[in-house]
């Protein structure tokens, strides 16, 4: 019997092109004063990243394997296959890793071994959608002598941030930020520079802000108008609009407003509906406030944005963007009046309308957001 541990040193979330860095302990449980026939022989053991795709047979409609390639998956299970028995298919992977060979261990004896990776940067970010998931696994691999290969995998939260593809590490030492009285290898420079950089860009992405009027209106008239500062938004922000709606001439009982992200399968790769496939445009709701506003002048509502909750993206199956979905519910009745007078004469007792025609509509605003990163 063999334990393995893996213990990831920073966490399992991560940007695209940091370094992962993870301790592999390979330990024989039995108690030291076990007899010495009780040591364990191991053969190998490796390491590697990987991404599994997984898509909804009844939402998108993938072409067909490639019958000509040969099956490169043997079915040997003396060959180190990270994404062995996994659902899907694997889209990306980094190469391999041997860890060691050839180790014996004694009873109570362990060995503890570092494994280093630099996440792809061309791969999409961690997502668990209705239609496609991409998931992201580091995977370990051991065996023992005469054994089939047993697999220890740790999930992986991969952030992707836009425009992180296309800048390379600065070559100059003068260039990269650095301190002289801190010994940092070469890995650690690159994943601080990395760090540093991504937060200055979303620091200047969504510290913009810039009051932003959208004039809402039926077939009728104008019922209001919507304030919102800014539109692109980092995760475990809040996004805060504001409501104007004393300069309308509809008047408006009640609004609610959600905050969506809506998953669309990109059209080469729709399902029909007419072949037993689902809609390819679906919605999820992350947050929502309703509010009765007959007679209101002037509202606000906050909306939280999860931190467990993917940005937007896009790839060439599926795209994911956010959004706020207003619904009004507007009176028929123009002038509408449901307060009673200010100034009676005498006592009277007054009652308010039993029923009240009313319209629905909806208004549709888009957002954009960027990742929350912090150095660890």
């Amino acid at each position: 019997m063999i334990e393995v541990v893996a213990e990831l040193s920073r966490g399992p979330v991560f940007l695209a092109g940091e370094a992962l860095e993870c301790v592999v302990t390979v330990t024989n449980p039995l108690p030291p004063t076990a007899t010495s026939a009780s040591s364990e022989a191991l053969a190998w053991a490796s390491a590697q990243i990987h991404c599994q795709f997984h898509a909804s047979e009844s939402r998108v409609a993938l072409p067909p394997p490639d019958s000509s390639q040969p099956d490169v998956q043997p079915d040997s299970q003396t060959v180190f296959l990270p994404h062995r028995g996994e659902r899907g298919q694997c889209i990306l992977s980094t190469p391999p890793k041997i860890l060691f060979c050839d180790l014996r261990l004694d009873p109570g004896e362990s060995k503890s071994y570092s494994y280093s990776e630099v996440l792809p940067i061309e791969g999409p970010p961690s997502f668990r959608g209705q239609s496609v998931k991409y998931v992201y696994k580091l995977t370990i691999g051991c065996q023992r002598v005469n054994s089939p290969i047993t697999l220890l995998r740790v999930p992986l939260r991969v952030l992707v941030l836009t425009g992180l593809q296309d800048v390379r590490f600065p070559q100059d030492e003068a260039v990269a930020p650095s301190s002289p009285f801190l010994e940092e290898d070469e890995g650690g420079k690159k994943d601080s520079w990395l760090a540093e950089l991504a937060g200055e860009r979303l620091m200047a992405a969504t510290s913009c802000r810039s009051l932003h009027l959208y004039n809402i209106s039926d077939g009728r008239g104008k019922v209001g108008t919507f304030g919102i500062f800014k539109s692109v938004y980092r995760l475990g922000e809040d996004v805060v609009g504001t409501l104007n709606l004393g300069e309308g001439t509809v008047a408006c009982l009640q609004f609610s407003v959600s905050l969506q992200t809506e998953e669309r399968v990109q059209p080469e790769y729709q399902r029909r509906r007419g072949a037993g496939g689902v809609p390819s445009v679906s919605h999820v709701t992350h947050a929502r406030h309703q509010e009765s506003c007959l007679h209101t002048t002037r509202t606000s509502f906050s909306l939280p944005i999860p931190l467990s909750s993917t940005p937007g993206f896009c790839t060439a199956i599926v795209s994911l963007k956010w959004r706020l979905h207003f619904e009004f519910v507007t009176s028929r009745e123009p002038g509408l009046v449901l307060l009673p007078p200010v100034e009676q004469p005498e006592p009277t007792t007054w009652t308010g309308p039993e029923q009240v025609p009313v319209d629905t509509f909806i208004m549709i605003i888009w957002l954009h957001f960027g990742i929350i990163w912090s150095h660890r």
